[in-house]
């Protein structure tokens, strides 16, 4: 794998993986830390919400419920529907909110939609064909 980052109309992508879901106490919410699959293997925390930190744990773990959560029946709809999930993209952020969208290619073509990123890593989490999670490069820089 090239440790160059990936070129896709004009943005420059990193690709990344869920290195682990972390709470630092006294904060109220735990943050999912990326961390690039190659060099040089800058992380990037992204806070969530408790019950979405708590599902990409238990995805990033591969605990299994005795009923599918949200994120698994979803990923298991798309699956069902003949729904591939491509990508799921970082693409920004907004203040101190990070923004994401995923891309399919299912029976209707191409779609790409907005979503949180939490939501995002859980689906890619939870499929059985997991998709590249892909962090726009500039999102790798200070906060501004």
């Amino acid at each position: 794998m090239s440790d160059e980052p990936a070129v896709e109309s004009g943005q420059a992508w990193r690709l990344v993986v869920v290195a682990g879901v972390e709470m630092h106490l006294p904060a109220a919410n735990p943050e999912v830390l990326l961390r690039e699959a190659g060099s040089p293997w800058r992380e990037l925390r992204i806070p969530v919400g408790l019950a979405e930190g708590t599902a990409i744990a238990q995805a990033f773990h591969g605990v299994a419920s005795p009923r599918p959560l949200t994120h698994a029946l979803v990923a298991t709809l798309l699956e069902s529907h003949e729904v591939h999930l491509e990508a799921m993209r970082i693409t920004g952020r907004i203040g101190k909110v990070f923004v994401a969208e995923i891309e399919t290619v299912g029976p209707r073509g191409r779609q790409v939609v907005d979503c949180r990123p939490s939501d995002a890593m859980a689906l890619v989490l939870r499929s059985r064909l997991p998709a590249p999670m892909l962090v726009a490069e500039e999102l790798f820089g200070p906060v501004s």
